[in-house]
């Protein structure tokens, strides 16, 4: 087995992370949580993110739960109020929450294309705006934003998700400088094809096996915990000097 990491400074932090409830979310949550670290998490899905809470509950610090959807600007704000009126100031937030939903490009509508959008991008924007006065409160701060291999390696299937992935990196480089100023440290966390129990259960089969052993160059699955390890890299003091970067985690599939 491994041996891993343990980041000292991410003790008593306060973290929020986007669509936590299950796949790479869950992850972070539980792995910021084993840290020390005082974690609220939003999704919709509120049964399963209840689960995830009770879960989590002997922690030092038991993380917090908060129904809230994402593409609902307003309900964003309101729970990052309750995070800050709850724990103080947000020192990390993990932009996470996104859907792979697969489209047909001829037959996306305007009220899709929106949809989509307000889904897979929009809400990192307004969660950033939303706890910056807080990491300049602190002094600094650490977002993690995540993207997607699925647009650099030109998949099919999915073009309004891969245009709001590719956005997300643009995001990111263009506040590292803006944010930088105030030591808030901005990264682009990019996952390759992990495989959490949705992927399994509605696209890995025998042909993406064959596809994984073929083209990654590192062999076995890239798991949720594989980018959770990176996140609290990136969120830890360790990574104080690293921001507007690409942190690709993908077996060397690109």
């Amino acid at each position: 087995m491994p041996s891993l990491a343990t980041y000292p400074s991410l003790a008593d932090r306060n973290v929020i992370v986007t669509g936590g409830a299950s796949g790479i979310g869950e992850s972070f949550v539980g792995h910021f949580v084993a840290q020390g670290a005082r974690v609220a998490f939003l999704d919709t899905a509120e049964d399963a993110g209840h689960r995830l809470a009770e879960r989590l509950s002997d922690a030092r610090h038991a993380p917090i739960f908060l129904p809230c959807d994402l593409t609902d600007i307003a309900a964003l704000r309101d729970a990052v109020a309750h995070v800050r009126a709850t724990f103080g100031p947000v020192d990390v937030l993990v932009n996470n929450a996104a859907n792979d939903v697969r489209h047909d490009f001829a037959q996306t509508t305007v009220e899709e294309f929106d949809r989509s959008v307000a889904t897979n991008l929009r809400h990192q924007y307004f969660a950033t705006q939303a706890v910056l006065p807080d990491m300049r409160s602190r002094g600094g701060g650490s977002i993690i934003c995540l993207g997607s291999t699925g647009w650099m390696k030109k998949n099919a299937g999915y073009p309004m998700y891969a245009m709001a992935k590719a956005a997300v990196e643009g995001f990111v480089f263009g506040m590292a400088r803006e944010l930088g100023r105030d030591r808030i440290r901005i990264n682009c966390l990019v996952p390759g094809w992990v495989i959490t129990e949705k992927q399994q259960r509605l696209w890995l089969d025998e042909a993406g096996e064959d596809e994984i052993r073929r083209v990654q160059c590192l062999p076995g699955h890239l798991m949720p915990e594989d980018l959770a390890r990176a996140a609290l890299f990136l969120a830890a003091d360790d990574s104080r000097m690293c921001t507007g970067q690409n942190i690709i985690v993908d077996g060397g599939w690109v």
